[in-house]
Formats: structure tokens, sequence, C-alpha cells
């Protein structure tokens, strides 16, 4: 039986603009996540983090390894975790998914996989709590995911590699508890079928591979609009990308990270959406095509 296994999981864009909890994508920055069996009592993180953030991340991921241990009926044993890699906390790349399935993804291996993708999945969405983020980090690509009933169900189509993702991560966290409480609860009718129409045409454009379609449709009256009080220059990077040639783009999740889509010159793409916003990291992304796996 191995003491140890090791997972690399994609980092994630959810939304694409009004695909509010539904669309995600993978893309190729990754974290690497390590488990360890233990002789020491309880879930241990072993990677450098912040005193004040290891309690909550501690909580996150024995959560996960309980749920795992109970739906893989597996008998629970101790672990050392350790997290490494380029994914950052709290700017809407998914981290909290690249924690929760690496931890189950490592502890899958360890048991000899009694699970499969699809359960890997349906588990991760209910700690998540919604799919999004969860569908493209297991299956990779670009994805539509909802829950049906009590199932987790999402449809994959792989990305043209012509797609280049501008990334642009500010210099400033955004909490998504904090993101979510700024959404409305209803909607009238004309901004939900607004977003009901272009998500339909987003899934379409990216199933049938005609990426150009997507120009005009990540606009949203969902969240976004709401969102820019935490993040004010996200209109303004999103419009210099989309002059300088991007096809168009949108807040990453809840934020901060604002994303552009450009089939061409995505250096004049980045260096137009970092002179809105300077201090910031600008990474030029392909999409992931595979989804976590072994490291």
């Amino acid at each position: 039986m191995p003491l140890s296994a090791t997972v690399r999981v994609p980092a994630t864009t959810a939304n694409l603009g009004p695909g509010f909890d539904t669309l995600g994508l993978a893309l190729r920055l990754y974290n690497h996540v390590t488990v360890t069996r233990s002789a020491k009592r309880g879930v241990r993180i072993t990677s450098p983090i912040a005193e004040d953030a290891r309690a909550g991340a501690t909580a996150l991921l024995t959560e996960a390894a309980k749920l795992y241990f109970k739906r893989a009926r597996q008998a629970a044993f101790s672990f050392d975790i350790a997290l490494t890699g380029d994914v950052p906390i709290a700017r809407g790349l998914g981290s909290s998914v690249t924690a929760r399935l690496g931890c189950v993804g490592a502890l899958n291996l360890l048991c000899g996989e009694p699970l499969d993708r699809q359960q890997l999945f349906q588990l991760v969405t209910e700690l998540e709590g919604h799919p999004d983020n969860a569908a493209p980090a297991i299956f990779g690509g670009f994805t539509a995911a909802t829950m049906v009933s009590k199932e987790a169900r999402a449809v994959r189509f792989a990305v043209s590699p012509k797609a280049t993702f501008v990334t642009l991560i500010p210099d400033f966290e955004v909490s998504t508890p904090e993101a979510r409480k700024l959404v409305p609860q209803q909607f009238s009718k004309a901004d939900t079928v607004h977003c009901l129409t272009r998500v339909a045409v987003i899934t379409a454009a990216f199933a049938s591979g005609d990426l150009t379609a997507l120009r005009g449709c990540f606009d949203d009256r969902i969240h976004q609009p709401y969102r820019e009080a935490l993040i004010p220059q996200l209109s303004r990077v999103i419009h210099a990308g989309e002059k300088a040639g991007a096809i168009g783009g949108w807040l990453s999740g809840s934020g901060s990270t604002i994303m552009c889509l450009t089939l061409e010159n995505p250096e004049a793409v980045a260096r137009a959406m970092q002179r809105e916003l300077p201090n910031s990291i600008v990474h030029l992304l392909k999409a992931d095509r595979n989804g976590f796996g072994v490291a």
C-alpha cells in the first residue's frame, strides 16, 4: 500500500461572464498536492502557510477527507498534506478546488482509486456548493455544469489551442462569501433573458469550435455589475483588452482576476489590460485539456 501520492490540479476560471455558477474552463496554471500517511493523529498541513489561515485550511481539508472516506467506504487514516504551486489564493482562479480536489484525489490514489472521476466530481461539488470550478478542474477543457436533483452533471468540450486566456491577477484578494453577498436575490425578466441567451451561445461556440461567435457574448447582468464595487477597474480592463484585439473578457469567478480571451496578439492584449491596473501580474495561458491527474 503506497505511503504517499501527489496530484496536479489546474486553475479554473468560472462564470465566463453570464454563466453564473455553471460555466467553467481549466487553465494551464497548476497546484500540486501531496498526501502522506502519518502516524500522528489528524490532518497536518506541512507546506508553508500563514498562521492566521492555518486553522481554516485545516478544517477545509479535514472536511474533504471525512467526506471522501465516507463515500469511498474506506477506513479513515491520518495524513500530512503539502500544497504548492502557482494558483493564487482568493483571486477567482479556483484555489479552494485545487485544495479540496487535490486532497481527495491523492487520498483516492492511496486507497486504490475506488472512486471514478464522476464520483469525485459529485463529492467535490458537494464540498464547494456549486459545480462551476469543480467540473473543469476534474475533466479539463470547457465545461457546462449543474445539479440535477442531487446529481452533479457536466458536459465537457475541448478548447482550441488557438485561444489564449490573458489572465490579469491584481495584488489584492476578493472574498468569495463577500462577493456573493453583493449579488441580488431576484432579477428582471430582461436581465435573465439577456444572460440565458448568451450562455447558450457561449456553450455552442465552445462546442462547435467557432470562437469568433463569442464576440460580444460575455457581457453579464447577474453578478459582474454588482461585484464591480470590489474591483472598480473591471470594465476598464476588459474594454482595454477588447480594444487591443481580444474577443471579450470577464471577471474570473468572484475575482479579483480579470480574464480576456484572444485568438491573436496576446502580448498586446496583456499590455493594454495591465496599463489599466499596473499593480498586477499577467499570465498568457492556454486551456488545460485533461483536468487533474498524477503529478
